[in-house]
């Protein structure tokens, strides 16, 4: 691959972030430096470290920045959970980033897994 744009999970991130911004114009206002704030760079974090570390010469160092693009969306799936506990959303808004969070977080595994030392 010549860039990490051909890498399915990075376009998948990305239609997460479009989603997460679409997500968060739901949010109160009140929001706006809070949960709001929070989401977004939680959902620009995973592709962006996609992306560094895709074009780091190491693999240990790819390694790395996958491992925080995966810590990311952990913490988006969290803030995502607390913002419908919260009552600011509906389960319903949320089905659809939540679903495709998840199919990020599976294939951002078995990347991290395929790259991995074996033991």
């Amino acid at each position: 691959m010549k860039s990490y744009e051909e890498l399915i999970v990075w376009q998948k991130g990305m239609d997460v972030v479009v989603l997460v911004y679409e997500l968060t114009n739901l949010l109160p206002k009140s929001e706006i430096y809070g949960l709001t704030s929070q989401m977004r760079r939680a959902s620009v974090s995973i592709p962006s470290n996609i992306a560094e570390g895709y074009t780091r010469k190491g693999r240990q160092e790819y390694l790395q920045f996958l491992r925080i693009a995966f810590g990311s969306g952990a913490e988006l799936e969290t803030q995502l959970k607390i913002a419908e506990r919260l009552e600011f959303v509906s389960k319903q808004d949320t089905e659809k980033t939540l679903a495709l969070l998840d199919e990020v977080m599976r294939m951002l595994n078995a990347l991290i897994r395929s790259l991995s030392p074996k033991p």
